[in-house]
């Protein structure tokens, strides 16, 4: 059993409007990013049991529902999977808020399908472009190819304030937001599960962890960029050959926060040690190259406020050369 699943029953409630939490004091408030949410669990927990004094909260509310908690002060990290956007960095400004970035592993946003779906092993991007677009009229399988079943696609997605939501439809639309609306939308990726997992025409997409975690109730459909079919998974994150819905993800921390809560600091520091390494790659994501977490750790430390990711989107650099600054 994986450690997510370990994890999850013994320290996990959901709450009645939707979000879910660790069972301890609340102390360190983390929201944010569905998607991040396994990690920052794993590493919470863990951080707990070492650290028996502190308590650590962890939530999930979308990445840009995370932020607008965080921009306001109402939490010290907030989690993401995308990089933060230019109106959340004017939204913590106006409220005295600086914040430290810090990229905490890689993750291969996932297209999934039902088990018994035998047919969209691969689709290309120009495929799940027709489907996603604005005002697409793809109704079934086989208005995508005329050899797949007449049968209505039921389609299931991150709701809006979905870090993943926003990364998707800019990879395949080209437009962060630019997608059609015929869709059953959710912020908690456990409901976009069981709703492909039920449906033999359902079709969702939402971070790898989730599909790991169900890989043997869910299929995974490769995508085809021009280069031929590649499955999702740590592998073809870290050769590069899954695009282009391979992203890094994000912890943004409350510098302030850390300066003068010590408890957040050594949260922090624990996130970005070769111990913590373990227990994220254990949630299915891949790791960043070791130098990246020992360069993080060395900003952080430094307080370092600022996106150096906003200003590299689109560079086509790594993760390692944006924290160097190459």
């Amino acid at each position: 059993m994986s450690r997510l699943l370990q994890v999850m029953p013994k320290l996990l409630w959901v709450l009645p409007w939707g979000l879910a939490a660790v069972a301890l004091a609340q102390e360190i408030r983390i929201d944010g990013s569905s998607t991040v949410y396994p990690i920052s669990l794993a590493v919470a927990e863990e951080f707990s049991i070492e650290n028996p004094d502190s308590g650590v909260s962890v939530a999930f509310s979308g990445t840009g529902g995370g932020f607008k908690k965080f921009c306001v002060g109402e939490t010290q990290i907030s989690d993401a999977s995308r990089i933060i956007k230019q109106q959340e960095i004017d939204a913590c400004a106006a409220n005295g808020i600086e914040y430290i970035e810090i990229p905490v592993a890689f993750d291969a946003l996932t297209v999934v399908v039902n088990a018994g779906n035998d047919w969209a092993t691969c689709m290309t991007v120009d495929e799940l472009h027709r489907l996603w677009e604005p005002g697409s009229k793809v109704r079934t399988w086989s208005d995508i190819r005329p050899e797949w079943p007449d049968e209505e696609i039921v389609l299931f997605a991150p709701g809006v304030d979905s870090g993943t939501f926003d990364y998707f439809t800019e990879a395949i639309n080209g437009e962060s937001g630019a997608t059609r609306t015929d869709f059953f939308p959710s912020e908690d990726d456990n409901i976009l599960v069981q709703g492909v997992e039920g449906d033999a025409n359902g079709l969702a997409y939402f971070g790898f962890a989730y599909f790991a975690e169900q890989a043997d109730r869910l299929r995974a459909v490769a995508v085809d960029d021009g280069d031929g079919c590649v499955e999702p998974g740590t592998a073809t994150i870290e050769n590069g050959s899954y695009t282009p819905l391979a992203r890094p993800l994000f912890i943004y921390v409350n510098k302030e926060a850390a300066e003068n809560d010590p408890d957040v600091q050594a949260l922090v520091e624990f996130y970005l040690s070769d111990e913590a390494r373990e227990f994220i790659a254990d949630t299915g994501y891949a790791l960043l190259d070791p130098e990246a977490y020992r360069v993080s750790l060395a900003r952080f430390n430094d307080r370092e406020a600022g996106s150096l990711f906003l200003a590299a989107q689109g560079s086509g650099k790594t993760v390692l050369e944006v924290l160097q600054g190459r």
